[in-house]
């Protein structure tokens, strides 16, 4: 009995995605493993409230009972004995968890017969002690083993560290000498790890080093890159000795920055149909409620869907402009009743069709219903975002944010938008004045701020807002600064842009669709990773100076890694389309990523919550750079929940 943790099920010939690594790990080295040598019967699952949500989110409840549980119980609710069967504990590796294991197994009568247990991360060599020191217990484990696997995946290449008040936990002005700051970073990093502990990735780990230039004194809000980046290094590190065939060299790139990197980006109007979904329509969480009509004829029936990776429609369209991905949705409506042969023979009288043409509708009908059901909800959810943009004059006001960040319109336009829009949502001018805000910092001195939020009718109280915004900036730098309070330029409105177009050197924008200008930060800096070129007095290395031809995509550079790793993943990609984390195709983009060959990976970090066009760009680089991009963040935030964190920042 060691504890240990035992090789990844993710080196195999055949490529799978980050969220089916993390299922693979789950159901097969974790549940399907645990047997006793007599006994090939159901088992009991037990779980805490944490790692009941990483389970939630890589498995449904079938996969679990396809490897042999027949029961999933909650470790701090009153269970009933079942001393004839075997128990799985996937836990954290805390005290009060161990306590309530030792309840459950120590003594004449335990509940279970044998316990196999799973620790979430790294375990406290006293708490190892304390187990084995309880003479009755010992003989009753199977197995005692790290997972290290303490991270919730949302889809095929990101995920979070659960973290949802972490812009109040270490940014407010009560965080500094918070013990919750210590306890959010302690944990932030040691659930970032355990990502890199479950793909068998070393990586050379980058930060954001704001205010260590000398220049200026660096604020303890500046430094939270840097103490996360520190102490996600030093776990990683352990895992040199500590788990078996981890790689001893560089295998990947991470680079940790937080919200300040990009102000913009959580509050602007994103055009895609997955932002647009998120950002206007009543959703819970990817969960789209529709009403159907009752076969009965009584009141609508409601219908649950999940806008997620098993459905083929949402991954072809999600990432598409509104007006491209309506545009296509009519398009495959109309194709689809044109072919389909259960459409064609239900549009003829009835009395027409002869029993061949009847059985031919019959064997169609299954396929039939199930297309039909996903074209028409996203061509409904489709309509009702078209009718929002339309409703609130959306697009003259997606049109003054995008002009305002590329330093194309100024007050005057502000203005005169507030005066013709005055019953556009408040929250959507609040927005609107945000973004003004950073742009021209100086229009929000003294009370000239409280005096736009009257031309825009905003509540006095939302003024907390603007000023919890430079608690995010931090430290003012005589640089420009892309999306900070700290810019002080000319009055002309070029010189307060804080996007320059992307054109030129080669590139091919896509600027196809109007409104599809803007772009977040996160896509500069993720290319200047990708060709080892990043900004030196603003970006450090926890590994130390890395050599230009480090971290390319090219052969050589894997090779080399490989040649060190026996289990390294570089070389072993296939062209396979790959399943997600819940069996279905989970191709990243519209179309099939060839992953054959694919460079090192790139992880980013986002402390503090990561957006949705930030979480496209890292689908859109991965086919651009030819290496997967996976982005991290404290959690994954709409526009409003990120507004209401940033309200929280001062209370």
């Amino acid at each position: 009995m060691s504890c240990t943790d035992s090789a990844s099920s993710s080196h195999g010939g055949e490529y799978k995605n980050f969220r089916q690594i993390t299922r693979d790990r789950l159901l097969l080295e974790m549940l399907k493993s645990s047997s006793s040598g007599d006994s090939r019967g159901w088992k009991v699952l037990i779980m805490d409230k944490v790692t009941v949500k990483v389970m939630s989110s890589s498995c449904k409840m079938t996969d679990i009972t396809d490897q042999g549980i027949s029961l999933v119980e909650d470790l701090f609710k009153r269970r009933q004995p079942m001393p004839s069967m075997d128990v799985i504990y996937f836990i954290q590796p805390i005290k009060e968890n161990i306590v309530m294991f030792l309840s459950d197994m120590s003594g004449r009568e335990p509940l279970y017969r044998k316990a196999f247990i799973f620790f979430s991360g790294p375990t406290p060599k006293e708490l190892v002690s304390h187990l084995k020191n309880d003479s009755s217990v010992l003989p009753r484990i199977g197995a005692l083993r790290e997972m290290n696997l303490e991270y919730f995946p949302l889809e095929s290449q990101a995920f979070t560290t659960d973290h949802d008040r972490a812009l109040e936990e270490l940014y407010s002005k009560s965080s500094e000498k918070s013990r919750q700051f210590d306890i959010t970073m302690t944990t932030m990093a040691i659930r970032i790890a355990t990502v890199f502990a479950s793909l068998k990735e070393f990586p050379v780990v980058w930060y954001r080093a704001k205010g260590m230039d000398g220049t200026s004194a660096a604020t303890f809000r500046d430094l939270v890159p840097v103490r996360l980046a520190s102490a996600v290094w030093d776990t990683i590190s352990m895992y040199k000795t500590s788990i078996p065939n981890f790689p001893q060299n560089e295998t990947c790139d991470l680079l940790i920055v937080d919200r300040s990197v990009d102000l913009i980006a959580p509050i602007i109007h994103e055009w895609t149909y997955d932002a647009m979904c998120h950002d206007l329509l009543d959703l819970d969480g990817n969960k789209y409620v529709q009403e159907v009509p009752n076969k009965s004829g009584g009141d609508p029936q409601r219908k649950e869907f999940l806008l997620e990776d098993h459905d083929p429609v949402w991954l072809e369209m999600r990432h598409l402009h509104i007006a491209e991905a309506s545009e296509k949705l009519s398009d495959k409506m109309q194709n689809f009743m044109s072919k389909n042969k259960a459409a064609q023979l239900q549009q003829k009288d009835n009395s027409e069709l002869s029993t061949r043409e009847i059985q031919k509708m019959v064997q169609a009908l299954p396929a039939y219903n199930e297309q039909m059901e996903k074209l028409s909800l996203h061509v409904e959810i489709a309509g009702k975002v078209n009718k929002v943009v339309r409703d609130e004059g959306l697009r003259d006001l997606g049109q003054l944010e995008q002009d305002l960040v590329f330093g194309d319109a100024g007050t005057k336009e502000l203005i005169h938008f507030l005066r013709s829009y005055q019953h556009t949502d408040t929250e959507f001018k609040l927005r609107l004045l945000m973004i003004y805000a950073m742009v021209y910092p100086e229009k929000f001195e003294g009370d000239k701020g409280t005096k736009l939020m009257q031309v825009a009718k905003v509540p006095s109280e939302d003024i907390k807002v603007f000023q919890n915004m430079k608690l995010l900036e931090g430290t003012n730098s005589k640089k420009k600064h892309h999306g900070a309070f700290s810019l002080k330029f000319d009055a002309h409105k070029k010189h307060h842009a804080l996007r320059k177009d992307r054109t030129g050197g080669g590139e091919e924008e896509e600027e196809t669709w109007q409104l599809s200008r803007f772009y977040p930060m996160l896509e500069d800096l993720i290319e200047k990773l990708g060709k080892n070129d990043m900004p030196k007095d603003e970006y450090q290395c926890m590994n130390g100076p890395r050599p230009k031809n480090a971290a390319t995509n090219d052969t050589s550079a894997k090779s080399g890694g490989t040649a060190n790793h026996p289990n390294s993943r570089r070389s072993r990609r296939t062209t396979k389309p790959h399943a997600s984390g819940d069996g279905h195709s989970g191709n990243s983009t519209s179309t099939a990523t060839d992953f054959k060959n694919m460079g090192q990976r790139i992880f980013v970090f986002i402390i503090g919550g990561a957006t949705r066009s930030e979480l496209r760009v890292c689908h859109k680089l991965t086919a651009k750079l030819k290496r997967e991009v996976i982005l991290g963040s404290t959690s994954l935030d709409d526009p409003t929940q990120y507004i209401s964190k940033v309200k929280m920042l001062s209370e």
